[in-house]
């Protein structure tokens, strides 16, 4: 009789178990998957630190986001939002209007300083002076960006702005 209580209070609390963890996977207890800040040289030698997303927008379109910071700490600090080339042409310079609840920034549009970019046909991609948001940014919040012509409304989760923070910092 004993084993039998022990083995039903058992199954009892593996199901509770298994039951809070599905539940805190549904509403957003479990961690999210995180990408990674990666290091390595550029087409130059030079070194850089990156954070790369694949987000989609409102519309369904799926971008590509990639924060970086070449050369050691204190590196000029970029963002590049990469469209599908073909179904897309940005006009230059634009800028990238982020907000996040009632704070807003606007982020200067650097992509004709950009060599690679510049000679690049697709014009499916820009760039843009991260600094600005980083600076005032104090903690993980969510973004959404706005790029006239491209995007009215890119949602960027905390744990992105999270690798977009500690890119300053960064070891290489």
């Amino acid at each position: 009789m004993r084993a039998r209580l022990q083995a039903e209070a058992l199954s009892l609390a593996l199901t509770l178990l298994l039951a809070v963890s599905t539940l805190g996977g549904l509403i957003g207890l479990a961690p999210p998957a995180f990408a990674q800040l990666h290091s390595h040289p550029d087409e130059n030698g030079a070194p850089v630190v990156r954070s790369l997303e694949s987000l989609r927008d409102l519309d369904d379109q799926s971008w590509q986001l990639v924060g970086y910071r070449q050369g050691p700490p204190g590196g000029p600090l970029r963002l590049r939002i990469v469209g599908y080339p073909g179904r897309l042409r940005l006009d230059h310079p634009t800028p990238l209007a982020v907000r996040s609840g009632v704070f807003q920034w606007e982020l200067a549009d650097l992509t004709l300083t950009n060599p690679q970019l510049t000679a690049d046909a697709r014009a499916a991609a820009a760039e843009f002076d991260l600094a600005p948001l980083l600076a005032d940014l104090d903690r993980d919040r969510p973004l959404r960006l706005r790029l006239r012509g491209a995007f009215s409304d890119l949602l960027v989760p905390p744990y992105v702005v999270a690798q977009w923070r500690q890119l300053p910092d960064a070891p290489l």
